[in-house]
């Protein structure tokens, strides 16, 4: 019975190292893993409404995240895509800042790439909504009205300038041909006077010479 009890005592410790080497061989593989940091917040809120665009965003990790240039990558956009970061983002220890500028317009997306403590990248996405904004109309060219348009409107209103008539002066106006008329007419009328007179005297004179010979 001894020899036969030899074999089973060698057996078992083999049989034990084998299973023990399978299993670190199946938790080996899930450590790094497990080990990977991992995003635990977010200001402002993921899906969260607000009424205007944050200065600033945060994100929060569950552990330090490496400061190395290029590591950490932030991306904010809105609804047309247009990027609305600022500058770029600043790490301590395990949050990540990023201003924000310009004018948003409903969803705004953010994406975000950091590198874990253990060396390596994670990423992620998350978005929050603000107001459509309104954009301003420009002035129209008649809202400023110009010096000429402004005189043309003063001559418009002013009554004096539609009405007004100017009246010749007598002596711009040209002469009359009545006086001249009035002339020639007593001219004539004198004339035919002095005919008369003349012509009713020298029968007179001629019967009066013939009387006083005899």
């Amino acid at each position: 019975m001894r020899p036969s009890q030899t074999p089973r005592r060698r057996t078992l410790p083999a049989v034990l190292t084998t299973v023990l080497l399978a299993a670190a061989a199946l938790l080996v593989p899930a450590l790094p893993a497990a080990a990977h940091d991992e995003l635990t917040g977010t200001d402002p809120a993921s899906d969260a409404v607000l009424e205007t665009l944050p200065e600033q965003i945060t994100l929060s990790y569950s552990a330090d995240v490496l400061t190395d240039a290029g590591a950490t990558v932030i991306e904010v956009t809105d609804a047309a895509g247009t990027s609305l970061t600022d500058g770029v983002p600043e790490v301590s220890g395990s949050e990540v800042t990023q201003a924000l500028a310009g004018p948003a317009s409903g969803t705004v997306t953010v994406q975000w790439r950091v590198v874990s403590s253990d060396g390596h990248p994670i990423d992620g996405e998350f978005a929050f909504s603000v107001p459509e904004s309104t954009p301003t109309p420009a002035p129209t060219p008649s809202a400023t009205p110009s010096a000429s348009a402004t005189a043309a409107a003063s001559e418009a209103a002013s009554p004096a300038a539609t009405t007004e008539v100017t009246i010749p002066l007598e002596s711009d106006a040209p002469a009359s041909p009545l006086p001249w008329i009035l002339l020639v007419v007593a001219l004539v009328i004198v004339a035919g006077v002095l005919v008369y007179v003349f012509a009713s005297r020298g029968p007179r004179n001629t019967a009066g010479g013939g009387g006083a010979g005899r």
